[in-house]
């Protein structure tokens, strides 16, 4: 099989929940660098990858994909590494429910309404911040619920659902008071400081 290629900028959260499968399973793979926030607009050849503009986008020995849950599904299944889905019907909804909560109700709050907020706003909204924090708590407290005995978030193995939580909370520590709520869940933060220490983690980051 040939190497697979992802699109997209280095920052995003969701290139980075894709690199860190690849990661994870020990795929040798391409970045083709897509800043859909460029000054000159989103390029136009990108909206053959992805109808929408979004990223990431995948390719795969001319096999297409978009949207990060089928990207990160895809990976697990076409390639060789560790298994990073539970086998069991009720592993497999718990995953699920933990990655469309994260969709649904913190990636928004934590990375937009907070971190990007405060970090690249000369004049937070600090309404809009006050807001994300709460509807952050309520994420966090979420997880802590659904969080299963062990290292991980459904237990003993990593799956995907840990490696799409890590971006979103690894944006939303950036700042004080992510860091602040976060420590108000010791699982929860527990369970951050295990999976930021991966060497996934770091080789799937930003470029310094």
């Amino acid at each position: 099989m040939g190497k697979p290629v992802v699109y997209g900028a280095d920052y995003s959260v969701y290139v980075r929940i894709v690199r860190l499968v690849l990661e994870e399973k020990g795929i040798d793979y391409g970045l083709v660098p897509v800043d859909v926030f460029a000054a000159e607009g989103i390029p136009a050849w990108y909206f053959e990858h992805h109808p929408f503009g979004r990223i990431p986008a995948f390719e795969h020995d001319g096999f297409r994909l978009f949207e990060t849950s089928a990207i990160a599904g895809y990976v697990d299944e076409a390639f060789d590494g560790p298994a990073l889905q539970p086998k069991d019907p009720r592993g497999q909804a718990r995953m699920k429910q933990v990655i469309g909560m994260l969709d649904a109700y913190a990636y928004r709050s934590m990375v937009w309404d907070v971190a990007v907020e405060r970090l690249e706003k000369e004049a937070p909204d600090e309404a809009l911040i006050a807001n994300g924090l709460s509807q952050a708590s309520r994420a966090l407290r979420t997880l802590s619920s659904l969080k299963a005995p062990g290292p991980w978030l459904l237990g003993d193995q990593l799956t995907l659902a840990d490696l799409h939580a890590a971006p979103i909370i690894g944006y939303f520590v950036k700042v004080a008071e992510g860091q602040k709520l976060l420590a108000g869940f010791p699982e929860i933060q527990a369970w951050w400081d295990r999976i930021a220490a991966r060497p996934s983690f770091a080789a799937s980051g930003p470029a310094a």
